[in-house]
C-alpha cells in the first residue's frame, strides 16, 4: 500500500504492485482469462489501486502482450468472511497508456 492517507471507501492513487497484489493477480489469472476469452502468454501485473470496503478491492493493470493490458477488479473478503477472492470485472483489451480508472461493477 501507499503511505498516503486514503479516505475510507475511496480509491488510492496508482502504485507499483506489491508482492501481495502480484500473488493475488497470479492466483486469479485463470478466471481473468476466462472472463476475457483469451489465453495470455505474458502476464505481468504492473500497477494497482486499492479500496477498503467490507473487504478489499484491487484494481490492477496487467500487461498481457504487445501494448495490450487487462484491467482487473478483484475483491478480497475479510478474513472473518473467509478471505476469498472474486474477480468482479475485467476490461480488455486496454493499452499500456490507458489510465487505471475505477469502473462500475456489473450486477
Amino acid at each position: 500500500m501507499t503511505t498516503e492517507k486514503q479516505m475510507c471507501g475511496g480509491w488510492s492513487t496508482e502504485a507499483l504492485v506489491t508482492e501481495e497484489v502480484k500473488k493475488i493477480c497470479i492466483k486469479e489469472k485463470p478466471l481473468i482469462e476466462k472472463e476475457t476469452g483469451a489465453d495470455f502468454k505474458g502476464y505481468i501485473p504492473l500497477i494497482f489501486r486499492h479500496q477498503t470496503v467490507a473487504g478489499d478491492n484491487y484494481l490492477v493493470k496487467v500487461y498481457v502482450g504487445v501494448n495490450k493490458c487487462v484491467h482487473a477488479l478483484i475483491f478480497q473478503a475479510l478474513p472473518c468472511n473467509g478471505g476469498g477472492l472474486t474477480v468482479t470485472r475485467v476490461q480488455y483489451p486496454k493499452t499500456a497508456s490507458d489510465p487505471l480508472v475505477p469502473f462500475e461493477v456489473k450486477h
